[in-house]
Order: structure tokens, then C-alpha cells, then sequence
């Protein structure tokens, strides 16, 4: 058993100031059985970086369905002896970090209930805006919750929606929701994939190379399993997989306007990964590419803050014609503890994570490339640890535009007062990281490197893409929107 999950929250100072994973989901039907349990362990594995807090897999045979959900990584989740009770044709799987409901064992998923129609098991990646309404609408009918999450009131509303089948269920219910889901829904012969209207988190289905077929969040889980025709889920669509057929259904007109996540391309989703025909490596280059003509830098070195600026130092560097090299060095595993450190340990900071490489810094002016900069707390430390190792001058750039504005869509930020932008100028922040100079991209700048394919001469579209946290204009009302934490005032 896992320490208390509390211990995990002492761990913030020492860990990126990047904004938190979502979620993974991942779903598989098969018409033969074998192994699919350990097929979504697989796919699992390939998104653990949208989550790491918990990890869940339910699977169906038929007519029963199994579940098997805990606190941490996926590798310590599921072991020989939990993995051989998950047999059957069908399964889903869920890698967690919490944006609605509290890090808690009552809030992992997959959700899984029983029906009038059978079992009925739910994994969702995003967040509903309205869930505060849909919650209070459940207690009124006489629903009894039991977790503090969004996807248990999807969960519960799927369960007493009428229709004949499932699919019919879910297309009825699907306009109550408003916000951010992919969802994959288990039932007891067939897994159901779901996305919103707006299209805010990518999701993508795929054919298995023996026979079924697969989805999942992104599509480096997918191309894990060796899948071929691998295309979008629309928006608004709803695509059953049972074992060796695929039907889809668009239950909900698409928005007039889209609204994917840019942070998916900034930070998110995997380099290997493609979503809307843009792979994330090549996207991220270009940022620092963009971000090297907007913001150029009398430097000896880039370096990139890793690993998912690195793509961006590389594009920097082609760019500018100043050398790439490493800067600082990555310890993967001190955000995944359950140890708390000592205070010595923890006063230590940043150089618990990030150890710099004196060798590579020392008399040179330094250009540190990194994807985001939130709440400001990693930032300053890691300027103090460049300059410890020698460097003369430290340039930061940053690869995206001042986030100002907390999401409402999936992605834990924060609330505008914990953000650094929305309370400081440029300048102001500057001097509060000790950075000889800071500079961000451009709203233009990202949408250029995200929009349009090099060598084109047109500006970037930003029409299609969620640009909230940076300017404060949502795709859709979020004045119902409630804080992470907002239901755990009864089930604390």
C-alpha cells in the first residue's frame, strides 16, 4: 500500500512549474480476448506522463466486468497477480491527475457501476464547466455520490439515460455536458469512445495488427500497439469498437468554432504524437524557431529546461545560429515520490530535480529555453543554478505567451491570482527570476509555429484552438465553472 497521499502535495516545491498532466484514457475490443488487459497496461504506460497520481483498467468478458484501480504509477498499480484476474474481449484504462475532485482513492477511475442495462464503466480526460449544476440535479432526483468527481456524474447520468442502446444513451445525454471530455465507455460486449463538440482534448482510434481496434488520448499509445489506420475521433462523434467492427456516429453537430488545446503542442502530449495532422516534435521546434526571430538573444549557448523544451532549443539554435548543448540534467523520478524530503533537502529546492553542467555554462551567456512559466516558483532557482555553474549572463525565453488566465477545460493552472503573469509586467518578472533578459513568443508567434506548414508566407490561425489562458476570451461560458476542490467540503 502506498503512503498517504498528502505526502505527495509536500513535493510541489521541488517539482515543475509547468502546469499539471490531465489524464489519459485509453479503451480496446478485441474479437479473440488474448491479452487485452495487458494491451491497456501497454497503452498505459505510453501516457503516463498525462497523469501520474493514479491508474485504473476495467475489463469486460461479455457479461462481467472487472476493475482493478489505485494510487501511482501504472508500473506499481498493476502487478502479475492483479493483471491475471482482468480477462476478457473489452477493456479501458485511465492514467490520472485530478482537475476536478481531490487527489483520492474515491476519485480514480475508471468509474464502474451497475445498471438495468448491464455494467457500465466510464474513464474521462477533461473537464465539464456545468458539473456543479449536474451534480446538485443528481442529489435532487436522489442519486447518492460517493466521489467528489465530474466523471462520476457523467458516470451516474449515462447510467439512468433512457434508449435503447448504449450509444442511444450516451447521444442523449451528451447535451447536458458542457466542456472538456474525451471519454471511453465500457459496457459489457463493446467499448464506446466520445468527444466533445469543441474537440479541447485530442483523441484518436486506431486497428489493432491481429484484429479489434483501439483508442486512446494520444497517438504514441496507439502506435505502441503497432495499430495502422489510425485516424481523429471527431468532434462530437461517438465510435463503438466491437471486437472486429468500428461504427461511427456524429451524435453532436461540431462547434462553428473548435477549440483544441494549444498546450497540447506546447507541453502536453507526447513529441512522438500527432493530433490534427501536426507531429509535437516538429511543432515544438518551430516554436523556437519563432521564438529565436521574435526574440533573438547575444548568447555563447541554448540550452533547453528538459526534456519538453528541448525540440524548442533545437529550433532556437537552428534559427539563431547560436550552439545547442546540454545545460542542466534531469533527475525523472523526484516528482514521483511518496518520500518527503528532509528540510535541508527541501530548502534545497530545484536542485533536487536539476543538477547544471558547469562544464557546458562556465564564462559562456546562457539562452534557457523553456515551455511555460505559471506560478514563477522553478524559474528563479534555476537562473541562481546557471549563474552557480558559471554562467555570465542568463536569457530565458519562453515558448509560449504570458498564461494570465486559469483553464477551465482539463488543465490544473491554477486560479488567475496563483499565475505570475496576471499579477506582473515582463520587466516585473525579469527581475524577479534575475534573468539578464526575458522574452515570450507571441500569440501570432505560437499559432504560426502551430498553424502553418514551413515555408508558407500567411499568418497562423488561431480560429480552431483554445487560446484561454493566455487571453482570457473561453470558446464557451465558464461562469458555472467551479475550483479543483469545490465538492470536497461534504466528503472530506
Amino acid at each position: 500500500m502506498l503512503p498517504d497521499q498528502s505526502v505527495i502535495g509536500s513535493m510541489d516545491s521541488i517539482r515543475s512549474d509547468s502546469p499539471r498532466e490531465e489524464c489519459g484514457v485509453f479503451g480496446v475490443s478485441t474479437p479473440h480476448g488474448e491479452g487485452v488487459a495487458q494491451t491497456t497496461f501497454f497503452a498505459l504506460f505510453a501516457l503516463q506522463h498525462r497523469g501520474q497520481e493514479a491508474a485504473g483498467i476495467a475489463v469486460s468478458d461479455g457479461s462481467r466486468v472487472r476493475l482493478h484501480k489505485d494510487s501511482g504509477l501504472v508500473a506499481n498499480v498493476f502487478t502479475p497477480a492483479t493483471m491475471s484476474t482482468l480477462t476478457g474481449y473489452h477493456g479501458i484504462g485511465h492514467t490520472r491527475y485530478s482537475t476536478t475532485g481531490a487527489n483520492a482513492q474515491r476519485n480514480i477511475q475508471p468509474f464502474l457501476v451497475e445498471t438495468m442495462h448491464g455494467p457500465l464503466a466510464l474513464a474521462h480526460n477533461g473537464n465539464l464547466v456545468n458539473a456543479p449544476a449536474l451534480r446538485d440535479e443528481l442529489l435532487t432526483r436522489g442519486f447518492g455520490l460517493t466521489a467528489t468527481s465530474d466523471t462520476e456524474v457523467m458516470t451516474l447520468m449515462l447510467a439512468a439515460a433512457g434508449g435503447k442502446t448504449w450509444e442511444d444513451r450516451v447521444e442523449r445525454t451528451l447535451p447536458a455536458w458542457k466542456g472538456a471530455y474525451s471519454l471511453v465507455i465500457l459496457a459489457a460486449d463493446r467499448v464506446i469512445a466520445v468527444r466533445d463538440p469543441w474537440g479541447f482534448r485530442p483523441m484518436s482510434v486506431g486497428r489493432l495488427p491481429h484484429g479489434g481496434y483501439a483508442v486512446a488520448s494520444e497517438t504514441c499509445a496507439l502506435s505502441t500497439l503497432g495499430c495502422v489506420d489510425i485516424s481523429e475521433v471527431g468532434a462530437g462523434e461517438i465510435v463503438t469498437l466491437h471486437g472486429a467492427e468500428i461504427t461511427r456516429r456524429q451524435a453532436l453537430t461540431p462547434a462553428a468554432r473548435p477549440a483544441r488545446c494549444t498546450f497540447e503542442f506546447v507541453y502536453f502530449s507526447r513529441p512522438d504524437s500527432v493530433w490534427a495532422d501536426r507531429n509535437m516534435h516538429h511543432v515544438r521546434q518551430r516554436l523556437g524557431e519563432e521564438l529565436a526571430a521574435e526574440a533573438p538573444a547575444d548568447a555563447d549557448v541554448v540550452i533547453p529546461v528538459p526534456d519538453s523544451s528541448i525540440p524548442a532549443a533545437i529550433g532556437f539554435s537552428r534559427a539563431s545560429g547560436i550552439p545547442h548543448n546540454d545545460g542542466l540534467i534531469k533527475n525523472r523520478y523526484i516528482g514521483r515520490t511518496f518520500i518527503e524530503p528532509t528540510q535541508d533537502l527541501r530548502e534545497r529546492g530545484v536542485a533536487l530535480k536539476f543538477n547544471a553542467l558547469a562544464e557546458n555554462l562556465a564564462g559562456k551567456r546562457v539562452v534557457m529555453i523553456d515551455d511555460s512559466l505559471v506560478r514563477g516558483t522553478t524559474a528563479g532557482p534555476l537562473v541562481k543554478l546557471l549563474r552557480d555553474a558559471g554562467a555570465t549572463e542568463v536569457h530565458v525565453r519562453i515558448t509560449c505567451p504570458p498564461i494570465t488566465h486559469a483553464c477551465h477545460f482539463g488543465v490544473d493552472m491554477g486560479h488567475d491570482g496563483d499565475l505570475m503573469a496576471a499579477r506582473l509586467s515582463v520587466e516585473e518578472m525579469r527581475v524577479h527570476i534575475d534573468a539578464d533578459s526575458l522574452a515570450f513568443l507571441s500569440l501570432d508567434g505560437m499559432m504560426r509555429a502551430i498553424t502553418v506548414d514551413p515555408g508558407d508566407a500567411v499568418n497562423g490561425d488561431a480560429d480552431g484552438y483554445c487560446n484561454a489562458c493566455f487571453t482570457g476570451r473561453y470558446p464557451i461560458e465558464v461562469a458555472e465553472a467551479q475550483a479543483k476542490l469545490a465538492f470536497e467540503g461534504v466528503l472530506a
